[in-house]
């Protein structure tokens, strides 16, 4: 592509990129069983089938019809390409139908290596990671202008199946190994260019001073090109972003022309101006993503300009209803309620003899409505508007919002006027398989803090004439929460006492390793016996209580009730607070939040929330999100304003 005519460097040096390793062979006693017989392939597509029977455990993908077509048709032509398969006699096996292909024994032996390296001791786990970044130290940064950059997606891609986003067509697709011979460098003239592997060279050295890329090449699923760039941090990619919000707030001084003017030509008699004032409106109105021309083969995924007929559907007097695949294939649906005559001309750009299949907006290209955006203001763009939107939206909701209570409630607030950025951006997700398990996990981490109340509250009348104290505080007081009784109590009571057991024999590995590690003996397993008398005594306190009709003595240092209620108190605190995630988890369940937080609300509204509401800026911004927009944080106080 065309660079913007600016200057980004004038030396460059870096050491190109790390390749993924070459594809292992299966060992001989693991094969694929096809119609219940062993085959033997070629390492090629060999290969492809492991990629499969990797990922059984994804039913998700595996049994997602589109993924299983693409990726038997790839695995067919690789078999015609490399010979086919053959049994253990070394007769010919004809793989015809993905049915009758077995891959459970592949699957077993990916699951056994995974589970033999999760059960790697620490230290063998960090001397590996030692090693492996020692590698890749010499990829991990560049010198640009002279100063050390880091740089951020260094690797190149190992080969495997395409997945995609939504109901992407090419998921299942097998994305083929990329060679140095793919691979354009970029890199200053007097620079020394990094080495290929032996045996091979790079497609072409270049020396592109407009260019932020270090490397690119084209992979083979969407034919798209694959930039190495700088890290997210690196003080280039900082002014991108500055830059980038700067523009934003730049439209803020002519969108109310532009605005004007789109309002008047929505009734021009020039068809082609009348589209063009219809597009601005809804990509204005309703963030609406430009939307570029595809392929066949390309996903069909529309934006406003490339909207077919059968993508908006009309309801009279002003309601249009959207449905249509956006990006990542991500369905958009909407109803909305739009100015008359954006009724009337959307109702006239679907006039018969349009059908099915044809564009709404069919005398509009998004680089000609582009253009015409640029004579308003250097280097606007359709998609400006969305950043404009978003964070204009945000700063509205920041200005009206009063933020209190403690710290994740002032959070709550924040991730609700951000959601409210998401849905208009469209930044949907679909939900989670693990939902309803960390809901459930949620759900029994409450439990078990109402469980800890529960035992402080008995241990009172342990204290206090019952009686007395009953009277006092009344019976329901001393209950057990709602939602236990004591079936899930004595199972709780289990699992404190596995939970304790399981603790106490990690840290036992973990000093014994780190014993080993400096070359002293280890602890004999009477050592961890011993440690296990806690968990012992843990569990036949439970016993005796059981016993005793739940009787719970006070334990600790000089208990009092007024310590006991303190407690009863915090464990409030805990229990209000793990609500409020629990409510802000299933809220944004289906909302994603982090696309809009990151690429469209200016990170200095988050900022001036954190300044003006006393929220640590790492309630929402990661360290690497912090490293980022470092730009935002040294740069904005609590009354800074879009």
């Amino acid at each position: 592509a065309k660079g913007d005519g600016t200057i980004k460097w004038n030396t460059l040096e870096h050491n190109g990129v790390v390749f993924p390793p070459e594809y292992e062979p299966l060992p001989k006693s693991v094969k694929m069983l096809y119609d219940g017989t062993p085959v033997t392939m070629k390492p090629d597509a060999e290969e492809i089938a492991y990629a499969f029977g990797s990922m059984l455990n994804s039913t998700h993908n595996v049994e997602n019809p589109t993924f299983r077509k693409n990726f038997f048709t790839d695995f067919k032509e690789m078999l015609d390409k490399t010979g086919h398969a053959k049994d253990k006699d070394g007769n010919t096996i004809k793989i015809k139908q993905l049915e009758k292909c077995d891959f459970q024994p592949i699957f077993d032996h990916v699951d056994a290596e995974r589970s033999a390296k999760k059960a790697l001791p620490a230290a063998e786990k960090k001397k590996l990671k030692a090693e492996k970044d020692e590698k890749e130290t010499a990829f991990m940064y560049c010198m640009w202008d002279g100063r050390k950059q880091k740089v951020g997606n260094f690797r190149v891609e190992p080969p495997g199946l395409f997945r995609g986003r939504g109901e992407h067509p090419k998921t299942g697709k097998f994305k083929k190994r990329v060679t140095p011979e793919q691979i354009t460098i970029n890199i200053g003239k007097e620079a020394m260019v990094p080495k290929p592997p032996d045996g091979h060279k790079w497609k072409e050295v270049k020396h592109d001073k407009e260019g932020t890329w270090l490397a690119m090449w084209q992979e083979n699923i969407n034919n798209a090109y694959k930039y190495v760039m700088l890290a997210a941090n690196s003080d280039v990619k900082g002014q991108s972003d500055y830059k980038k919000f700067e523009k934003a707030r730049e439209l803020k001084k002519h969108i109310d022309t532009i605005r004007q003017n789109y309002h008047q030509e929505l009734r021009s008699d020039v068809m082609a101006t009348r589209q063009r004032a219809t597009a601005v409106y809804l990509i204005d109105q309703f963030a609406l993503r430009a939307g570029n021309e595809k392929g066949e083969d390309e996903a069909d995924t529309v934006g406003c300009c490339s909207l077919k007929f059968e993508h908006v559907t009309l309801r009279p007097p002003e309601t249009v209803i959207f449905d249509f695949l956006g990006k990542d294939s991500i369905r958009f649906y909407d109803e909305v309620k739009v100015d008359a005559q954006v009724f009337k001309n959307l109702k006239l750009f679907k006039r018969a003899p349009k059908t099915e299949g044809d564009e709404i907006f069919d005398r509009l290209t998004t680089s000609g409505l582009n253009r015409h955006l640029s004579n308003y203001m250097q280097g606007l763009t359709a998609k400006v508007f969305r950043t404009y939107n978003a964070s204009w939206t945000m700063a509205n909701l920041l200005k009206d919002m009063k933020a209190e209570g403690t710290i994740p409630d002032k959070v709550l607030a924040y991730n609700a006027a951000n959601r409210k950025v998401a849905i208009l951006c469209n930044h949907k997700r679909t939900v989670a398989a693990t939902h309803g398990a960390q809901m459930e996990k949620m759900e029994g981490r409450i439990d078990a803090l109402r469980y800890q109340q529960y035992r402080l509250k008995q241990q009172m009348l342990d204290l206090e004439p019952p009686a007395k104290i009953k009277k006092k505080r009344g019976e329901a007081y001393f209950s057990l929460p709602e939602g236990l009784d004591a079936e899930w109590m004595l199972k709780h009571q289990e699992a404190l006492v596995e939970d304790t057991r399981h603790k106490i024999r990690k840290k036992f590995e973990k000093e014994n390793e780190k014993l080993v590690a400096e070359g002293q003996k280890a602890m004999k397993p009477k050592e961890l016996e011993e440690r296990m008398e806690v968990a012992d005594e843990l569990e036949a306190k439970f016993k005796r209580e059981n016993k005793k009709g739940g009787k719970i003595e006070a334990e600790g240092k000089g208990p009092t009730v007024e310590k006991l209620e303190a407690a009863i108190e915090k464990l409030d605190g805990r229990i209000a607070n793990l609500k409020i995630q629990s409510e802000d988890r299933e809220s944004n369940k289906e909302v994603a939040l982090g696309t809009s937080k990151i690429n469209y609300i200016d990170p200095r509204l988050t900022v001036v929330f954190s300044k003006k509401f006393d929220v640590p800026i790492e309630r929402f911004f990661s360290r690497t999100l912090r490293e980022k927009f470092d730009w935002a944080i040294k740069s904005v106080e609590k009354d800074w304003e879009f």
